[in-house]
């Protein structure tokens, strides 16, 4: 909700194509999200700038290695940074912004099988409730879309908003973000 409502362009894209499919039902269900393909985008750029946590969890290596001439020794513990990764200037393109139509025609996911974007890791320690998760998130977030216009509160700009999180290895935003919302129907 934090970057939509910075981008008002895409929260009013979003909302458009949510309200266009699922009509005049009363609720966003789970094979209606399977037919959003901008919401998906949405999703997938949300993930990428604000994933649930900073630092995967930590690795030990069970072999000597050589990563772009660093050799690594057996035994080293390695700590990857998702943050990091995923606001790379070499890997994206205006990184620090929220642009989901930077995933148009782009085969990256964020299920573990592409390492520019890994919010949930990758492999067999890759998150276990990825799946629970994202539904979740689908499902609370287009239904909050479909329902309710969103804006916020008089005299606050979207120059106001604020996007600083919390130290910590979870991503909390350190001030709650505040919205009016309006019934859509």
């Amino acid at each position: 909700m934090t970057a939509l409502i910075a981008k008002p362009n895409a929260m009013k894209k979003v909302q458009a194509e949510i309200r266009e499919f699922v009509g005049k039902k009363s609720i966003v269900n789970e094979e209606d999200i399977q037919n959003l393909p901008y919401f998906k985008l949405v999703i997938k750029e949300t993930f990428r700038l604000y994933p649930t946590t900073t630092l995967l969890l930590p690795r030990e290596t069970m072999q000597n290695s050589i990563l772009e001439g660093y050799e690594i020794k057996p035994k080293t513990i390695i700590y990857v940074n998702v943050w990091a990764i995923a606001r790379d200037p070499e890997i994206w393109e205006n990184p620090e912004e929220f642009i989901p139509e930077r995933f148009l025609n782009s085969d990256i996911d964020f299920k573990g099988q592409n390492f520019e974007l890994l919010p949930f890791g990758a492999g067999r320690r890759g998150c276990p409730a990825i799946a629970l998760g994202v539904a979740t998130v689908e499902l609370v977030l287009s239904n909050l879309l479909y329902a309710f216009d969103w804006e916020l509160p008089r005299g606050m700009n979207k120059e106001d908003i604020d996007t600083d999180v919390l130290p910590g290895l979870t991503m909390h935003k350190k001030k709650p973000l505040c919205l009016v919302s309006r019934n859509y129907h």
